[in-house]
């Protein structure tokens, strides 16, 4: 039996649809607070409205957290393989505890009960987040290594953290991949990841900014999570980035998939740098802070990632960006 923590999210849905029609046996786990409708939204992307609701009712959902190791535990019983998707992304100041918490503590758990039922292997989502910095021109790679005295930020290193409690998991007798993918694209969440993209499109966006990094496909991270599972390959880990990418570009192409005007400004230093001053006053009076200064700078950097591993140990093929955001904009365009 196969147990999926975060199912609730964008990879983990798009996860329980491939396994579920497939025909594997699946558990999930999920907070009181989640909304499994959402769940059932992502399933009727790719199926029939009435095959859509078969499939999810296949799933069996236990409620859990994390975090609570007794109801982990329950959820635990009679699993062979598990997929990792639970975390908490937050670039605001105010959750380093939260990110720490759930990131690595939580990982430590999952790894921990891993260990403890004789989980057959284990694959864990990360993030090129976690990757070391290259040097000036360099792309990164899994050999990429992390630096301690670097600056990093709060949710990086939470996610480094989690990947170290996965290889100590592996040393203790837990067979684990680990895959790192750049910004996700893909449809039904609006509110969280790269969806507020279309939404701040839809509702008029001036500016653009030149940051370039690696972005990737749901349905390909689903379905290298799935290939890497399923083969000889363990304790290793993959970027999944099927391009390196400039956000003016993502922008232009993401307008372009719900016939809006893309942006024409580029966002000045000085613009940033004033809505990060506005914004640390008001969270003097209790406004939430989304942004570090730290934060702001990386608005300007250039990240390349290689893909190279993954493409040459599974002969795995990525989707464009360009077709993937059109797909997503395809569906947004339909639901709003």
């Amino acid at each position: 039996m196969i147990l999926v923590t975060g199912g609730t999210g964008l990879v983990g849905s798009h996860l329980l649809f491939d396994l579920a029609r497939s025909g594997e046996k699946v558990r999930a786990i999920h907070r009181e607070s989640s909304n499994l409708d959402t769940v059932e939204k992502v399933f009727s992307y790719y199926a029939p409205a009435a095959e859509a609701k078969k499939l999810f009712n296949t799933i069996e959902w236990v409620k859990a957290d994390i975090l609570n190791i007794p109801a982990l535990k329950l959820a635990f019983l009679g699993i062979d393989f598990v997929y990792h998707c639970a975390a908490l992304v937050s670039f605001d100041s105010g959750d380093v505890n939260k990110l720490r918490q759930i990131n690595i503590t939580g990982t430590a758990n999952v790894v921990n009960l891993c260990i403890s039922n004789s989980v057959k292997k284990l694959c864990h989502v990360s993030s090129t987040a976690s990757l070391g910095k290259p040097l000036v021109g360099n792309t990164v790679t899994e050999k990429t290594a992390w630096n301690p005295e670097e600056n990093h930020r709060d949710y990086a290193i939470s996610k480094y953290g989690a990947e170290i409690e996965v290889w100590r998991g592996t040393q203790e007798g837990v067979d684990a991949v680990i895959v790192n993918p750049g910004i996700i694209i893909g449809p039904g969440f609006w509110d969280a990841g790269s969806g507020p993209i279309f939404k701040k499109l839809d509702n008029g966006l001036n500016y653009h900014f030149p940051k370039v990094t690696g972005f990737v496909n749901v349905k390909d991270v689903v379905k290298a999570m799935q290939q890497l599972m399923a083969s000889e390959i363990k304790n290793e880990q993959y970027i999944l980035v099927s391009e390196n990418r400039s956000f003016k570009y993502v922008l232009e192409e993401a307008a372009a998939s719900i016939n809006k005007p893309a942006p024409r400004k580029k966002l000045k230093k000085w613009m940033i740098f004033l809505a990060w001053i506005f914004q640390s006053i008001g969270s003097i009076f209790g406004y939430k802070k989304q942004v570090s200064s730290d934060s702001t700078k990386t608005l300007y950097d250039e990240w390349h990632f290689s893909n190279e591993k993954i493409m040459n140990d599974l002969n795995f093929r990525f989707q464009p960006i360009a077709e993937s955001i059109r797909n997503t904009g395809k569906i947004y365009k339909k639901e709003n």
